[in-house]
Order: structure tokens, then C-alpha cells, then sequence
């Protein structure tokens, strides 16, 4: 009975997630599988996702852009984790708090301020007129907002496990006679390696599922998955909302057999 009391805590958490995760969940899955227009069961859904070319576009465009934000972004989180370890511990602090507000400075208000800045009119054109060629409104433009906010997101996420890595460490491996190379190779890349993964993960699915940002700079401009399944569910001529619930299943289903591979390999 005591055991019982215990979980009662529980039951408003388990509502709230059954409500705001499980049913809708269920309701996309049930309704990809489902004509927009009758109800009636099918899979022509999915097969207009391998069949019409505008859907695979968007999917090949998201994912594009999610890996290469992604690469740039570790390689970024990467470089100024380094960098921090070398400053004193207040110091660090400060950065990575700066850094907890950049990673969460996303959606609109990140759009708005890069229009400000690098907009047709920006501040730093006016100021600057060799950055008139560049086109806030690209996929250039696209991809420095994506990677703007990915590399203080990676920094939250390596910087726990990089600060673990003891200065002992490389000084034992230096008197042994080892390269710098062949310590970060051999010592340092396998302790961080699982954070590594991880985080590459977090920084894919968060480029993956941008919208908000991607549709106030380019709105339909740019083919993008996120972009698409909005149009879909809200409608820009008319709505079909269980495509679009399609769309997300293929899109879960991505980063669920992603996750799944990493898990498989760090278990090896």
C-alpha cells in the first residue's frame, strides 16, 4: 500500500503525457494510414511520398541541411569547448550561460534578428557593402541561422563531458613519447565518443524538425519536410492533414532507426 502512495505523485505527469504525447501520436499514425477525404483505410499516402517528386524533394532538402548544420555545428561546439577549458572556471561559466541563451534563441525572434542584421536593409550591409552580395533569404542565409544555433547547443552538450577529460591524461601520454595526434586519437576520442554520437544525434533531429525559423526567413521558398507537413495540415489551398501526418511518421521513423544504429554500435 505504501508502495502505491508513492506513485500517486506520478498520475498528474503520466496524464500530461499521455494527453500532449500518446494520443496525438496514436492519432497521426492511425490518420497517415487514412484518405483525407472518405476515412477510408489505405497506403496511398505513403506511396505519394515515394512517387511524387515535391515530397521527396522537401525530405532530401531537410535532410541535407540537418546534416550539414550538424557537422558544422559539432565541429564549432567542438573548437570553443576547447577553447573554454583553456579560460578559468568563472569565465566558463559565463560563456556557456551565454551559450544556454543562444541555443534557446531560435524560431522567430532568431529570424527577425538576422533580418535586422543581413536583411536587404541589415545593419551589417549598410555598414559592410562587401556583404550586399549575400542573400539572407538562401539556402546560404538558411544554412548560417541552422548552424548559428546549433553550435551553443552542441557546446551544452559536449562541455560536461569534455571538461572530464583529465590534463593527467595527456601528460602521461607525452612522457610515454605519444604525439598529441595519436592521444586524442587513442585516449581522448574513445571516452568522448559516445557524447559525440549523441549529440551529433540532438544536433540532426534538431535541424531535421526547424520550422519556425526556416518559414519566417524563406516561408515556401525553400523545399523543406517541416515547412511541408505545416502547409498540409493548415492548408495553404486546401488541407490534407493525413498526408502530412505521413510525412511525420517517415520523419520519426528516420530518427528512430538512427538512434537505434548508434545505440547498436555503442553497444559493440
Amino acid at each position: 500500500m505504501n508502495k502505491m502512495k508513492r506513485y500517486w505523485g506520478l498520475v498528474p505527469l503520466l496524464s500530461l503525457l499521455v494527453a500532449f504525447l500518446i494520443v496525438p501520436l496514436l492519432f497521426m499514425i492511425i490518420g497517415s494510414f487514412q484518405l483525407d477525404t472518405t476515412g477510408a483505410w489505405t497506403l496511398s499516402n505513403y506511396k505519394e511520398f515515394f512517387t511524387n517528386g515535391y515530397y521527396y524533394q522537401a525530405f532530401f532538402n531537410s535532410l541535407l541541411i540537418a546534416l550539414v548544420s550538424c557537422v558544422l555545428g559539432l565541429i564549432g561546439a567542438i573548437v570553443l569547448c576547447l577553447c573554454l577549458l583553456q579560460l578559468s572556471n568563472k569565465t566558463q561559466e559565463k560563456i556557456t550561460f551565454i551559450s544556454n541563451l543562444a541555443a534557446n534563441f531560435a524560431g522567430i525572434p532568431l529570424a527577425f534578428s538576422f533580418i535586422i542584421l543581413l536583411g536587404n536593409a541589415g545593419v551589417l550591409k549598410l555598414l559592410m557593402p562587401s556583404l550586399q552580395a549575400f542573400n539572407l533569404y538562401s539556402w546560404w542565409g538558411l544554412g548560417l541561422t541552422y548552424v548559428y544555433f546549433q553550435i551553443p547547443l552542441g557546446v551544452l552538450f559536449l562541455y560536461p563531458s569534455m571538461k572530464e577529460v583529465k590534463q593527467e591524461w595527456g601528460e602521461a601520454a607525452a612522457t610515454l613519447g605519444t604525439s598529441n595526434f595519436y592521444y586524442w586519437r587513442k585516449v581522448a576520442f574513445p571516452f568522448l565518443r559516445p557524447s559525440l554520437l549523441t549529440t551529433g544525434i540532438i544536433l540532426f533531429a534538431n535541424g531535421m524538425g526547424t520550422y519556425e525559423t526556416a518559414y519566417a526567413l524563406t516561408g515556401s521558398n525553400v523545399n523543406l519536410l517541416t515547412v511541408r507537413i505545416a502547409s498540409l495540415v493548415s492548408g495553404d489551398v486546401f488541407a490534407k492533414p493525413n498526408m502530412g501526418s505521413a510525412l511525420s511518421v517517415i520523419f520519426g521513423l528516420l530518427m528512430i532507426t538512427l538512434m537505434a544504429l548508434v545505440s547498436r554500435k555503442e553497444r559493440k
